[in-house]
């Protein structure tokens, strides 16, 4: 089986790679000759999700799946959620990001938060949704230098090491992405 995942974010694109059974085959953005940045202009994370697929599906007719994924943490109202990547403002790099999170979470006792993500797929005309949750906690401080974005300083419950210091197969096992991608394949050996 061959699915588009509507993505530019090569770092998800390995994450889902080493998720998935060989016998689905993922093609990228780039594969279908797809050069449009697709705008989340949703205020949801299954908005954007759903936003993506369906751009591909009805632009470039190809079954498909798309993600988004937010961190949402209690203390500040389930923030940055839906706008974790902007967190810091438009065209910030992660480590922007990380460094707001780090200043809004200084000398917060609470520091409960999660990872939320939605997979968005269409196939054969029609969409299904599938949603992974990671709990945990917002470190006072980075650790490790694996992964992207939040990863060094989020930490999931039940682990005293960051998603950062884990090699992708640790974080496939446990991780918001990694729960939504199983719920992904089983659906799909099934279908």
């Amino acid at each position: 089986m061959k699915l588009v995942f509507a993505t530019n974010n090569n770092n998800k694109v390995k994450e889902i790679k080493g998720l998935l059974p060989k016998d689905i085959e993922i093609l990228t953005l780039t594969d279908i000759h797809c050069t449009e940045e697709i705008e989340e202009t949703e205020d949801t994370i299954e908005g954007n999700a759903k936003l993506k697929a369906d751009y591909i599906t009805k632009n470039y007719g190809y079954d498909c799946f798309a993600d988004d994924t937010g961190l949402e943490v209690d203390i500040l109202n389930g923030a940055p959620g839906v706008y974790s990547a902007r967190y810091a403002g438009e065209n910030v790099t992660y480590e922007d990001n990380v460094q707001k999170m780090l200043y809004e979470m200084n000398r917060k006792i609470d520091r409960k938060a999660q990872f939320r993500t939605v997979i968005a797929l269409n196939l054969e005309g029609k969409q299904y949704l599938f949603e992974g949750i990671c709990k945990g906690n917002i470190l006072k401080q980075k650790k490790g230098n694996l992964g992207f974005g939040y990863d060094p300083i989020f930490q999931p419950d039940g682990f005293d090491k960051s998603f950062a210091e884990m090699n992708l197969k640790e974080k496939g096992d446990i991780s918001h992405r990694g729960l939504a991608v199983k719920k992904l394949v089983k659906f799909l050996k099934h279908k």
